[in-house]
Parts: structure tokens; C-alpha cells; sequence
């Protein structure tokens, strides 16, 4: 036997605390009974239950909260194999990390705000394949496709601005990047989903977005940042901005003419965060889900163990109707 919820057994803690309620509750209502009578003309008087009749109801009792406690724990006994599938898409989440990304136009900033929303969103896919390639002047991938989400995370969480070798942002070397991470053998749909401030600065994101169009790969884009712009913080982490050769600041804008061409020749979509953190979920299900059909990922056996629960409740309510058959000295028990 083995338990679902085997932490519930610390519940068991309640049994002694009851019996000690129930003993200190018996002789407080023996006191309060022998200022009006005798102890010998008691059950006379009141039909006290003998002695032993009332230990027996106790452990009646005491038995129904064990046997209760031990259902919750979801006891479980002999299994069955089941047949199971795992039906999804293939997700590329293609990530900006460049240097412009650590602009505070969204809060905290652009990098930090777009990793908080992928961490949301791989809290809703259903049972796709998600993979993380990041990029700012060249691409890598990051983490390949995977129904593993905890290792997803681990690879995110370390993403940085520093990581990047090559500065710059390369939209092109992005997506081209992400297209070969697919596996070109397999039928399941798939899909890019493009996290970035749109700035293109080797002008190939097009390109590329065309070429994965003709491989049937969609691409979903998730536009980070304010169209009017914001300074970009300094590389070498000593504080200040970036600023041009004239001493003026740079801006970083977002690009959203450019990233909505590349979502629309993949008949893909477009959306700007400005509502907070449902955003990539909304783009999830209603652009991804909607866009795409499920496929078989993963199929095997699994163990299921049969639930008992019932068979321990059964045996609760059976004691606490013998509980309720203990009747007082000449009395019948009420039936019907």
C-alpha cells in the first residue's frame, strides 16, 4: 500500500488529543453530576451509561477519526497500466538579450520584464515542446526543444545581457538560428516566438522570416519596450548611458513596423506588452493555440495505482453506527 498524500498521517496527532478531551470531558461532567446525587443513584437518575459501554462508544469514535484520517491520505493498493498521449506543438522562444534589452522604458527593465513573462507562459503550454535560443549579434541555442520546463527555467534564469559574445542585435541570425533547431523530419506544427525591441541592426530579420514562411514555421512576436524609446544603460556597468560621438544620448525604440512584417508573412501575429504579465499567455492561446493543430509528442504506459479510499470510509461510517447502536440502560435504539 502506498499513500497519495502520506503528510495528511500527521493528522493522526488528533487521535490522543481526542481521547484526552474526551477523558478530561467525562470526569468534569461526573463532578458536576455528584453535587445533585450520589454516585450510586447516578445512573438511576440520569441513565448514565456504564463504564465500559462508554469506553466502547470512545473508542468507536476514536476509530471513525482514524479511519477518516487515513482516507484523506489517499491510501492505494494494486494498479493497472494506461495507455497515455502528449499532444502539442514545437515552440522555439527566441529571446533579445542584447544591450538595448536592459532598457527601464517597461519595468524593471526590457530583459528582466520579458524573462518574467516566458516564466509565466511556461507555467500554461500544454504539453508542448519549448526550446530557448538566445541572441544580440549572433544567435546560440540556448536550451533545445524539451518537455523538461524545470530545465527550461534553469536555462532562462541564467540569461544576461553578458552572455551575448557578439553586441549588436541580428534578428536574422535569430530566427535563422531558431529554424534549425526544428527537426525538419517532424509534422508537429511549429512555431518561433519572437521576444525582442525590434531593433534590426544587420536589416536580415525579413529575410530570414520569409525563409521560414516557405518551411511552414510561424512566427509569433512579442514586442518589448515603448515606441518612444529610453536611454541604454552603459556596458562597462559603471553607470551613465550610451551616448553617440556628439555626446547625445542614444535612444533604443521600439521597432514595431519591422517586427509586425515578420509576423504577418508567417501568418503570425503581433503583440506590444503593455497590459503586464498575461500577455504572452494571451498571445498563447489566443494566437499559438488558435493558429495551430496538437500533435502526438509522446506516447507510452503509465502505472496507475487503484485508489481505496472508499474502502476506509466504509469501515468509519460502519463504527459510528455502532457507536450510535450503544443506547442507555432500558432503553431501545429508535428505528425508522
Amino acid at each position: 500500500m502506498n499513500l497519495e498524500h502520506p503528510h495528511i498521517l500527521h493528522l493522526l496527532w488528533l487521535a490522543p488529543l481526542t481521547v484526552l478531551l474526551l477523558i478530561v470531558a467525562g470526569r468534569r461532567r461526573m463532578q458536576a453530576l455528584e453535587r445533585f446525587a450520589e454516585i450510586g443513584l447516578l445512573g438511576r437518575l440520569t441513565g448514565e451509561l456504564p463504564t465500559g459501554r462508554r469506553i466502547l462508544q470512545s473508542a468507536f469514535l476514536l476509530c471513525a477519526l482514524c479511519l477518516m484520517i487515513l482516507a484523506l491520505a489517499g491510501p492505494r493498493w494494486g494498479s493497472h497500466y494506461q495507455e497515455v498521449h502528449q499532444k502539442g506543438v514545437d515552440i522555439m522562444i527566441v529571446l533579445d538579450v542584447s544591450q538595448s534589452m536592459r532598457v527601464a522604458d517597461v519595468q524593471p527593465d526590457r530583459l528582466e520584464r520579458a524573462k518574467r513573462e516566458i516564466s509565466d507562459f511556461i507555467k500554461v503550454v500544454q504539453g508542448d515542446r519549448v526550446g530557448l535560443v538566445a541572441f544580440a549579434g549572433a544567435a546560440f541555442t540556448q536550451c533545445p526543444l524539451t518537455l523538461d520546463y524545470g530545465a527550461l527555467n534553469m536555462f532562462l534564469n541564467a540569461l544576461g545581457p553578458d552572455v551575448a559574445p557578439v553586441p549588436g542585435t541580428d534578428l536574422g541570425a535569430a530566427v535563422e538560428t531558431a529554424i534549425s533547431a526544428f527537426d525538419p523530419a517532424s509534422e508537429t506544427d511549429k512555431v518561433i516566438l519572437l521576444i525582442t525591441d525590434g531593433e534590426d541592426n544587420e536589416n536580415r530579420g525579413f529575410a530570414a522570416a520569409r525563409e521560414a514562411a516557405e518551411k511552414g514555421i510561424q512566427i509569433f512576436v512579442f514586442g518589448i519596450g515603448d515606441p518612444s524609446g529610453g536611454p541604454i544603460p552603459a556596458a562597462d556597468g559603471k553607470g551613465g548611458f550610451k551616448k553617440d560621438k556628439k555626446g547625445q544620448l542614444i535612444l533604443s525604440k521600439l521597432d514595431e513596423e519591422g517586427l509586425k512584417k515578420m509576423a504577418a508573412v508567417t501568418g503570425g501575429t503581433y503583440i506590444r506588452s503593455v497590459a503586464g504579465d498575461l500577455d504572452l499567455d494571451m498571445l498563447y492561446f489566443e494566437g499559438i493555440k488558435e493558429r495551430t493543430e496538437a500533435a502526438t509528442l509522446k506516447s507510452g504506459k503509465i502505472k496507475v495505482y487503484e485508489e481505496r479510499f472508499y474502502l476506509f470510509v466504509m469501515a468509519a461510517f460502519l463504527f459510528l453506527f455502532l457507536e450510535g447502536l450503544i443506547t442507555r440502560p432500558g432503553k431501545e435504539p429508535k428505528r425508522g
